[in-house]
């Protein structure tokens, strides 16, 4: 079934304006209002994504995010590139230079 993204353009504002609102009005850290809007929020999100993708063939320039997988995978790549990118000088070699020029082991 293919969505008007008209009508789920109209869904996802209403489902914006309603999350601010929960939000805004939050009674406590984890007011059930807030959850219950963000959920609805992350659906019509998703029914309009769907709708533009399939309609029109455009994507938007965002997405949702995974909860908890996304987060340890996001910390898991840090770690591997920061890893990647410190050099210890003691690993270096004088005759992996690029330019074929020694290293002044003296300096």
């Amino acid at each position: 079934m293919t969505v008007d993204p008209r009508a789920a353009l109209d869904r996802f504002q209403a489902a914006l304006e309603a999350h601010f609102a929960a939000v805004a009005t939050r009674r406590s850290e984890d007011d059930p209002a807030v959850d219950d809007a963000y959920d609805v929020l992350a659906d019509a999100f998703e029914v309009y994504d769907d709708a533009m993708v399939r309609v029109h063939g455009e994507t938007l320039p965002f997405y949702l995010a995974d909860d908890d997988a996304d987060d340890d995978e996001d910390d898991d790549d840090e770690d591997e590139g920061s890893e990647r990118d410190e050099i210890d000088e003691d690993d270096l070699d004088p005759d992996d230079m690029l330019d074929g020029t020694e290293l002044d082991e003296d300096a």
